[in-house]
């Protein structure tokens, strides 16, 4: 007895498939930045005034030197309390991770999730010439697989 394939028959690719939705479809371009000077007490109070878990550090040539999260400002309220240090001098790049992983726009969307499952971040920017073009989060994917909706993966 010969083996049998139970995948079936492939359906042509659909206009608008999962094939062709890139992340560049789906990122924010008008995103809220941080300067490696900024003080922690600023970016606390600009997290918690536009809701927002973090955001990218740029110099001033828009150039993607870090990411400042909710999670590192924390570690700072902590720290400044258990050594009884003022937070108004400390600065965004004492604190901001400086080694970023970045996803090319051009990738497809659905793996873009799957980078999100494998890697626990919660935003991934984009990379234009060098330059910061925007950044793409989580719910920016959940967005995504709504649209696609009942098509196939």
């Amino acid at each position: 007895m010969g083996i049998k394939s139970f995948i079936g028959k492939r359906a042509k690719t659909q206009k608008g498939s999962s094939e062709k939705i890139k992340v560049s479809d789906y990122m924010t371009r008008n995103l809220i930045t941080f300067r490696p000077e900024q003080s922690i007490m600023e970016v606390m109070e600009v997290l918690l005034k536009k809701r927002i878990s973090g955001g990218p550090v740029v110099n001033e040539k828009n150039e993607l030197v870090g990411i400042i999260s909710e999670g590192d400002c924390m570690k700072q309220l902590s720290d400044s309390r258990y050594h009884n240090h003022p937070m108004e001098d400390v600065k965004v790049e004492q604190h901001m991770i400086k080694n970023v992983d970045t996803i090319d726009g051009e990738m497809n969307v659905l793996d873009a999730a799957n980078m999100f499952v494998e890697s626990k971040h919660r935003r991934f920017p984009i990379l234009e010439n060098g330059k910061l073009a925007g950044q793409i989060s989580q719910s920016d994917v959940l967005r995504a697989a709504m649209e696609l909706k009942g098509q196939t993966w």
